[in-house]
């Protein structure tokens, strides 16, 4: 290990994410251990590991390279570990964590969400949990081949033991950036992932599915009743998006041809890009939107206040595996209310 490594990473959760971000490490000389399931894992074990992104990079990691597991190995002393299970699972993952680390390891939620964090912590008190933000969409592609389709950098919670690391995230190819306060940049990372089930319920790839305005209209009402709420709770989003999270509801109602022009470097998005929450709707899985439109609707209610389009939202994706079915834009609009 090369001696301007601070240590070994070890990823808890083996998916895009950590795949993605474990790899890109993992290819600059870092020491991981995927954790994961055996059903990403065996994939790993056969093919490798293989990443591209929308600049045009490709990299490859042969399974022999490639530290597997499906569980935290006895013994292990990572000297830091990406949480980077769903957000059900977060719980679980971080007591696995707290009973086999040692204490005061140094773990970063890169969860979707606010709660996940304080989560993490409850269930883990041993760890030393900080909070994160991944920017940027990453699909599952292939066979151990995973995709990022739009841009970005990692963001963290400030802390002594993450400011070794910044300048092998950045050799990797996965800058990450620190902050005193992550909150804001955590609100303003959901108010994007607020299309996370617009995307999911569309059936369409993230591209062509914010080309339609009436999708677009959707994702412009959910942000739109997030700030309201935020407002009256005193929290300003931060900017994460190429424009300010207040400027999106009108952006995104914009005709077609106009967002076409206008949101040039919001459509940045490739053809291969998708919701996460796409991909578990695919695979039978539980979503996320409990840690999405279920915080605003929770932050709504702590102020006195309602949510109802978020609310709605997290009912129709609840439903969606009794009820399959790909949703078009007037069908979902008239489910909001619009």
């Amino acid at each position: 290990m090369p001696e301007d490594i601070p240590g070994e990473v070890l990823v808890m959760g083996a998916g895009t994410i950590g795949c993605f971000i474990g790899g890109s490490l993992a290819a600059a000389g870092v020491p991981v251990t995927f954790v994961g399931r055996p059903r990403v894992l065996d994939k790993l074990a056969t093919h490798g590991l293989t990443l591209t992104d929308i600049d045009g990079n490709k990299l490859k990691l042969p399974a022999a390279r490639l530290q597997l597991s499906e569980q935290v190995p006895p013994g292990a002393q990572p000297a830091l570990v990406l949480l980077c299970v769903k957000s059900g699972a977060t719980a679980e993952a971080a007591a696995e964590l707290a009973f086999a680390l040692p204490a005061g390891t140094t773990v970063v939620s890169l969860q979707n969400g606010i709660s996940n964090c304080a989560a993490a912590s409850l269930a883990g008190p041993s760890l030393n949990v900080r909070a994160g933000m991944v920017p940027y969409n990453v699909a599952e592609i292939g066979q151990g081949a995973f995709h990022r389709g739009t841009p970005g950098r990692l963001a963290a919670e400030d802390d002594a033991a993450l400011r070794p690391w910044l300048d092998v995230f950045a050799r990797a190819g996965v800058p990450l950036d620190l902050h005193a306060d992550l909150v804001p940049v955590q609100w303003g990372k959901l108010m994007l992932n607020l299309n996370n089930p617009v995307n999911a319920l569309s059936g369409l790839p993230l591209r062509d599915e914010l080309m339609q305005r009436g999708y677009r209209r959707c994702f412009a009402s959910l942000i739109e009743e997030a700030l309201s709420i935020l407002n009256v709770a005193g929290i300003t989003p931060a900017q994460v998006a190429a424009v300010p999270a207040h400027r999106l509801p009108g952006l995104l109602r914009l005709p077609d041809w106009l967002f076409r022009i206008v949101a040039a470097r919001m459509l940045r998005v490739d053809a291969k890009a998708r919701s996460s929450m796409a991909d578990d709707l695919a695979l039978g899985r539980r979503t996320e939107i409990d840690s999405l439109s279920g915080e605003v609707v929770r932050l709504a209610q702590e102020h006195g206040l309602s949510a109802p389009r978020n609310a709605r939202m997290v009912a129709l994706l609840e439903a969606w595996p009794q009820s399959p079915r790909r949703w078009t834009a007037r069908q979902l609009q008239d489910a909001l209310g619009l």
